[in-house]
């Protein structure tokens, strides 16, 4: 069977976007003018948010029955089997589209689907691959805990076996998503008696199933992006476990490579529009000149673009057939730098008009942002943890000596 020609694959995407997109306006910044939010979370009402779901699966469903849905996935799964080349020809042509947000899959399609490929059974590929590349399902990830926080080692949340199904009694938090979604992936302690490490199993949970709770935190910027999920006592097929029983650490670790390049994969967290927003606020509030400022967003911009150049790199790596590996944490760690580094700015720049609300434009809208980064510092591993693994597996340093010693 002959391939399309890239060509051809461009000429189709573009017939299938025109009728179910519109094409991108091009927004110039100007100081003063549109909204003035910057939050780094999306702070909207439940309304919202569901309208905007509904919008996101009718378009994933419409882009997957075209087939742009899984363009590199294999064919008995639902995907096209087309080179990876394809999907970048894919995306460089819907930059030119106004689409519905998307957010609502990139945990599902970047961490959760990947995941499920490598280690579920065929039966189960069956039953969900397909159902998520084509947005009939939405998943959330089910890893961090209140004690443990971002030290998978540490969970607490047990399953035990009980004939072909395994109870899963926890509580897992800080869960992105969580209120969408219709499956999510968890580790659980299977074998408290074993290390840290070992002992661990992952599986694929319903989020509709009895003993499932889910409640949202309320974070510091006012909205709740994100959810503390219990379990009380929740059965789940043995058949839906990824990987071998107490060998969960192994999987996690497919999961965690793909979130970190998820998350570390964009634009270091610095957009061309919102270096507009920058450069524009210095001029506004008359200290553009000041050399000081002027290092700060040199410094901004340069590290937004090594950290992209770093990650596209890596990406490079995952598309030519290569594992994720430590270099993730490097972008994810560069990216959350450099998050902090513009709060910092923007505090010298506004000085008191970050914390007073005068109504001035473009001034206390940026609390919202600078109450957002800490969470940055959280989601996919925080610092702690990305210093760690960039210590031990990429500069080959001792490892850390345990809290005991």
């Amino acid at each position: 069977m002959s391939i399309i020609t890239e060509d051809d694959f461009r000429t189709e995407a573009r017939a299938f976007l025109d009728e179910h997109a519109e094409r991108r306006v091009e927004e110039k910044f100007s100081w003063g003018e549109g909204s003035d939010n910057v939050g780094l979370l999306e702070e909207k009402t439940p309304e919202e948010e569901a309208a905007e779901v509904v919008a996101a699966k009718q378009f994933k469903a419409a882009e997957f029955d075209a087939g742009f849905g899984w363009i590199s996935g294999p064919e008995e799964y639902g995907g096209r089997a087309l080179p990876t080349a394809y999907e970048r020809a894919y995306r460089s042509v819907t930059t030119d589209y106004a689409l519905p947000n998307q957010s609502v899959f990139v945990i599902g399609l970047g961490m959760v689907a990947p995941t499920i490929l490598a280690h579920a059974i065929p039966e189960v590929k069956e039953r969900y691959l397909r159902s998520l590349y084509r947005g009939d399902l939405v998943a959330c990830q089910l890893f961090s805990e209140p004690v443990a926080g971002s030290d998978l080692a540490g969970i607490q949340t047990r399953a035990v076996r009980d004939g072909e199904e395994w109870i899963v009694t926890g509580q897992k938090v800080w869960t992105s998503g969580a209120q969408h979604s219709d499956i999510g992936e968890i580790i659980t302690r299977t074998s408290p008696d074993k290390p840290k490490h070992k002992g661990l199993t992952m599986f694929v949970v319903d989020m509709h199933a009895s003993g499932v709770e889910v409640r949202p935190l309320r974070q510091m910027t006012g909205g709740a992006s994100f959810n503390e999920v219990f379990f009380e006592e929740v059965r789940i097929p043995d058949s839906h476990r990824l990987g071998d029983v107490d060998e969960g650490w192994g999987v996690a670790l497919t999961t965690l490579m793909n979130e970190r390049a998820a998350i570390g994969g964009g634009s270091g967290g610095m957009s061309d529009f919102s270096i507009a927003r920058f450069t524009e606020m210095a001029r506004h509030f008359g200290v553009a000149d000041d050399p000081v400022i002027r290092q700060r967003l040199a410094q901004i911009y340069i590290n937004g673009y090594v950290s992209r150049a770093t990650s596209m790199r890596s990406m490079a790596k995952i598309k030519a057939g290569g594992l994720p590996g430590p270099e993730m944490s490097i972008g994810k760690l560069s990216l959350t730098k450099n998050m902090q580094l513009q709060a910092q700015t923007v505090g010298e720049i506004l000085g008191p008009r970050l914390v007073a609300d005068t109504g001035e434009w473009g001034t206390y809208a940026w609390a919202e942002m600078v109450l957002g980064v800490p969470g940055g510092r959280v989601a996919g591993g925080t610092d702690e943890i990305m210093r760690n693994i960039i210590g031990e597996r990429v500069l080959g340093l001792p490892k850390e000596p345990p809290a005991s010693r």
